[in-house]
């Protein structure tokens, strides 16, 4: 496979998550195609883009599909790739949750497949996880990586597919937790979220998870994991609380009602709000907090290094 820089993009789908990665690819050079059934009725493309109803005739370097998340309808995707090109063009999926190894498993070259999962809002969203299926090569994971790197965004590489990648696999660690601790009644939900934005979030804004650790000590830390990690909730189960909350109809500000009562609430004013305060906050902490100073930056070490 070729390692000529990416340059020629289809986007597969243009819902809430396509937008997004229209604009951010469009908006930094690249030639960006959106592959739509309904490419005749869309007029909000962004400059540099345009949209058809087939796979364009030239070949792509990347496909990147962003449909909803069934795997039938992404496979019939991925087959109408592989018969329109050669085994030169990457396909990815956004896929935020399906195995790698489902969506892989059933092409002609599955060592062209990667993930490239993006969060919401895309175009904003400074992290992209790139995450290599089951046979892909080191050097295609490593195009990508640069493609997204080339759009201004910082690829977080994965180096074999796992459920959930690695910032959804945090975020529901600590959710399940969350969950079973509002279920048994020891906190409410606005507890847990007054934690999050007032102790985790400026402090990991600062030093991240695990350097944090080593900044306080590890010595404490490894103590405190004795005690409190066999206590934590450790079933594979879902949470009920959750669920029930979906199954009677309470699935947040787009109901009126979830784990908060957002009836009387302007549910347009709420997103459109969460969002410019997440554009100003990450535009802080790019250019707000300033440079670290020398000798205070850490040198990464690797799992095998701290063997």
């Amino acid at each position: 496979m070729t390692t000529d820089p990416i340059r020629r993009v289809v986007i597969a789908g243009y819902g809430t998550m396509g937008r997004g990665i229209v604009k951010s690819f469009a908006g930094s050079g690249f030639e960006t195609i959106v592959w739509s059934r309904r490419a005749a009725q869309l007029t909000d493309l962004p400059p540099g883009a345009r949209a058809v109803a087939a796979l364009p005739a030239e070949a792509p370097d990347l496909v990147l599909e962003t449909i909803a998340e069934e795997v039938a309808p992404k496979l019939a995707i991925y087959r109408q790739v592989e018969q329109a090109y050669g085994p030169e063009v990457i396909i990815a999926s956004n896929t935020s949750g399906l195995p790698l190894e489902d969506l892989a498993r059933p092409l002609a070259h599955p060592e062209r497949f990667v993930g490239i999962h993006y969060f919401q809002p895309a175009d904003v969203m400074p992290m992209v996880e790139v995450i290599a299926g089951p046979a892909t090569p080191r050097a295609t994971l490593e195009r990508a990586a640069d493609a997204i790197r080339r759009t201004g965004k910082e690829p977080i590489v994965l180096n074999k597919p796992i459920i959930g990648f690695l910032i959804n696999r945090l975020q529901h660690a600590i959710l399940h937790e969350a969950y079973h601790l509002v279920a048994s009644g020891v906190v409410a939900p606005a507890d847990v979220d007054k934690v999050a934005k007032h102790m985790f979030g400026p402090r990991m804004c600062i030093t991240g998870l695990i350097e944090q650790k080593d900044i306080s000590g590890l010595t404490i830390h490894a103590l405190a994991q004795q005690s409190i990690v066999p206590a934590l909730a450790h079933n594979h189960t879902p949470s009920p609380y959750l669920q029930q909350l979906v199954r009677k109809g309470e699935i947040g500000l787009s109901a009126g009602k979830g784990f908060y009562d957002w009836s009387g609430c302007d549910a347009t004013a709420v997103n459109r709000q969460a969002g410019e305060r997440l554009r100003r906050l990450l535009a802080f902490l790019e250019t707000g907090l300033g440079a670290r100073q020398p000798a205070t930056e850490p040198s990464p070490r690797t799992r095998s290094t701290a063997d």
